[in-house]
């Protein structure tokens, strides 16, 4: 099997990034559709505005619907073609970001992302997660290439809602723990190929790097300033979470990300937020030694991850142990990741699992 490792062809990071965007935006286009989130066109919309007219670019500006949906995505690519537009920029959050790339493919376009939060690792990566217009998880879209540019305006992320950049950290935390699981098993990854140690490396460099500076970086952003400690999060964040998991592939902490979507009443928590929980989820389907729950746990607590149900959003009741039934039977879907493990997982397993994990979450808050 070929070994394969793929990525954007331009990532640039630092303060103030987004002021040359038009710079950028002129090796690819000249005239181009913005696909911006409604937050983003507010703290934002003025200087990309600025620095594509610096640039002669001229410019479509699309509010983003909300959900990454095929009906959002269709209505954004029919405002593409009646524009003639020649390239795709998507400025926001995840579901911004893979709404853009995906409209991009369908016009088979050039497109630059520009995140203002580090909630996900969606930036880097050649793949869109699509959800039906009411927000529960439908399936991937793989893409043939990476964004041709990422640009990361580190002074905006820095200043958006901490709990933004913490979900970012619950997404990217994932990556190691399911990075070792498809290499271990000679899982394929993401797309076609085998996994290369590069990929590997970048995955483990992820994980060590949240442990030592994700705190640091916390307690930089509730102060709305960037230090070395953010700068070095939000890297790991887009640039090594999203190159990683995408060169080794994901397993059972995604999916059960993917079965919490079936719950209305977690519908307001965050993609990296459910994925910590499953991360925790996956550990006690392979059994982890204590000490690897204990760092895990420890650190999901002091950096504001959920590490039960209620913290999820799913209250003790009646019917608990239905609802939890339910996410565990959505997480066993035939073509989830969760079958990346390296045993049969079944709804039964993963049930008790989360029971499980909830169990020992809140032992460890009590």
């Amino acid at each position: 099997m070929l070994k394969i490792i793929q990525s954007p062809s331009k990532y640039i990071q630092g303060p103030d990034a987004l002021l040359h965007i038009g710079q950028y935006t002129k090796t690819i286009a000249d005239h181009v559709l913005v696909i911006i989130g409604n937050s983003a066109m507010k703290l934002v919309g003025d200087t990309v505005h600025s620095s594509l007219e610096q640039y002669e670019i001229t410019r479509h500006f699309e509010v983003f619907g909300g959900e990454c949906s095929r009906n959002e995505i269709k209505r954004l690519s029919d405002i593409l073609k009646k524009h003639e537009c020649q390239a795709v920029i998507g400025i926001g959050g995840g579901k911004v970001q893979d709404t853009a790339k995906a409209v991009a493919y369908e016009s088979r376009l050039p497109v630059l992302i520009a995140p203002t939060i580090a909630s996900t690792n969606a930036p880097t990566s050649a793949l869109s997660v699509i959800y039906s217009d009411d927000g529960k998880y439908e399936d991937y879209l793989f893409l043939p290439t990476n964004p041709d540019i990422v640009l990361i305006d580190t002074s905006i992320i820095a200043k958006a809602p901490t709990r933004f950049l913490i979900a970012g950290i619950g997404d990217a935390l994932a990556t190691y723990f399911e990075a070792r699981i498809c290499g271990a098993g000679y899982k394929p990854r993401m797309t076609e190929g085998g996994i290369s140690r590069t990929a590997v490396a970048l995955a483990h460099l992820c994980y060590e790097t949240l442990l030592e500076e994700g705190y640091k970086a916390k307690l930089a952003v509730e102060t709305d300033v960037s230090t070395p400690a953010v700068e070095n999060v939000i890297e790991a964040i887009t640039y090594l979470s999203g190159l990683g998991f995408e060169n080794t592939g994901v397993a059972a902490a995604h999916s059960v990300h993917n079965g919490f979507t079936v719950l209305e009443e977690c519908h307001h928590m965050y993609h990296g937020e459910k994925v910590a929980f499953g991360i925790l989820v996956q550990l006690i389907l392979e059994n982890s030694p204590n000490e690897e729950l204990d760092t895990l746990l420890d650190f999901c607590v002091q950096m504001g991850l959920p590490v039960t149900l209620d913290q999820l959003g799913v209250k003790d009741g009646e019917k608990l142990k239905e609802k939890v039934m339910a996410v565990a039977t959505a997480s066993c879907a035939e073509d989830e990741t969760i079958h990346n493990m390296p045993f049969e997982v079944t709804p039964e397993k993963v049930y008790a699992a989360i029971m499980a994990a909830d169990r020992m979450g809140r032992d460890w808050l009590y």
